[in-house]
């Protein structure tokens, strides 16, 4: 990732350098190494300021950390950077891998000539009346009988589908298709919660708790 520095009245060492460096590789891993970004470091009275921007192909990532010196500004600039695109990885891999909504599109009504609609409703007219009651007759017969009782649900606790560690998408997936249960509930590493569940069609269904 090419990363650009900006020094306003505080100077750059080595080590902050190193320390930028090895944070924005971590940030690559996640959007990819065709993102750019810049670090700017200044200070105000007796705070020092780093604030990150990263353009990302699909994404603007802005993070900015505030603390006694530089080191500690820059890590929490990075922290508050990762967490982001992270976030935005994670949405980006779940849009791929739910299925598109079916459209909703009514069928258009079937035109028939008319002279064919008009022999049918001729036809439908010549029915004998004996038929139409036997047809009423057959409905009937498959009237639900009364006093029927209703099976109440077996509800059994599965502590097996809330997960005790935090983890990825990736894992809680892995861990789903690997079990014998198809919920689970966890969280991930920012304290995020969600509910993985396989649906009817066999697709991996996703809900981001609030």
């Amino acid at each position: 990732m090419e990363v650009e520095y900006t020094a306003r009245q505080v100077k750059i060492s080595k080590a902050l350098r190193a320390q930028a460096e090895e944070g924005m590789e971590r940030i690559a891993r996640i959007l990819g190494r065709s993102a750019r970004a810049s670090i700017t470091f200044s200070a105000q009275k007796r705070e020092a300021i780093a604030e990150v921007t990263i353009q990302a192909r699909l994404q603007t990532i802005a993070a900015a950390g505030k603390a006694a010196t530089l080191e500690s500004a820059l890590r929490l600039a990075l922290e508050h950077a990762e967490h982001q695109a992270r976030r935005h990885r994670d949405r980006r891999i779940e849009s791929k891998r739910l299925p598109k909504e079916e459209k909703a599109i009514a069928a258009p009504p079937v035109t028939r000539p008319k002279a064919r609609a008009a022999q049918e409703e001729a036809a439908a007219a010549a029915k004998p009346v004996r038929a139409r009651k036997k047809a009423a007759a057959v409905i009937a017969l498959h009237s639900s009988p009364k006093g029927r009782t209703v099976v109440e649900p077996h509800i059994v606790a599965n502590l097996d589908a809330i997960a005790e560690r935090a983890m990825t998408i990736e894992e809680a997936v892995k861990e789903v298709e690997s079990g014998d249960h198809d919920l689970l509930v966890f969280r991930n590493r920012s304290g995020e919660q969600y509910v993985l569940h396989r649906r009817r069609d066999g697709q991996m269904g996703l809900v981001e708790l609030p």
